[in-house]
C-alpha cells in the first residue's frame, strides 16, 4: 500500500448534536465514494494532538467540522491556506487543545501541509445528544459534495460506489 499523502478529516464531537457534523459527513462521504490509496480518510473525532501525525507532513489535508461563522445554522463555508487563523489559543489542560492550537504545532514543527482546507458549517446546537438538529442534517448532502468538488480541484479522483442491493 502507498504511504498516504492526502488526508480526508472529520472532526467534531458526536455526543454533543452538531459539533459531530464532520465525523458524520466524512463516514457519509466514504461510504459513498472511492478514493485512491494514497488519501486516508480519518475520523478525527475530539482527538487534539492525536490529529498531528494526520496533518504533519502530508500534501494536502481536508477538513470538515463545526465552525462558527457568527451566522444562520446551516451556513457552509470554506476557510483555505492563509485564511485558516492558525494560533496558540491559552489552555486550562493539553487534553483541552483545539483544531487551530494543532495547526499551529504542525506549522511549528516546519512540516504544514502544502494545501489546508476546512469546509465548515455552522452549528445550530452543541448541547449533549447523539442526533443532529435538522438543519444540519439536512446539509450533509451538500457537505458530501463540497468534499468531492474540492477533491476535485485538488485533481483527486473520487468514485461513487455502486449502489447496495
Amino acid at each position: 500500500m502507498k504511504e498516504p499523502t492526502i488526508t480526508i478529516l472529520g472532526l467534531g464531537n458526536i455526543l454533543m448534536t452538531d459539533e459531530g457534523v464532520g465525523v458524520h459527513t466524512v463516514n457519509e462521504f466514504e461510504r459513498r465514494y472511492e478514493v485512491p490509496e494514497y488519501v486516508e480518510i480519518v475520523d478525527g473525532g475530539a482527538a487534539g494532538l492525536d490529529l498531528i501525525p494526520f496533518i504533519e507532513g502530508r500534501e494536502k489535508v481536508l477538513m470538515v467540522d463545526a465552525v462558527n461563522f457568527d451566522r444562520e445554522p446551516g451556513y457552509i463555508d470554506l476557510l483555505e491556506n492563509d485564511s485558516i487563523p492558525i494560533r496558540l489559543t491559552q489552555k486550562a489542560s493539553m487534553h483541552h487543545l483545539g483544531l487551530m492550537d494543532v495547526l499551529c504545532i504542525v506549522r511549528m514543527s516546519g512540516n504544514i501541509p502544502k494545501d489546508l482546507c476546512i469546509i465548515g458549517i455552522q452549528p445550530k446546537s452543541l448541547e449533549l445528544g447523539l442526533d443532529m438538529t435538522p438543519e444540519i442534517w439536512d446539509k450533509k448532502d451538500v457537505l458530501v459534495e463540497r468534499i468531492v468538488a474540492k477533491l476535485r480541484e485538488w485533481n483527486i479522483p473520487c468514485v461513487l460506489r455502486s449502489p447496495q442491493k
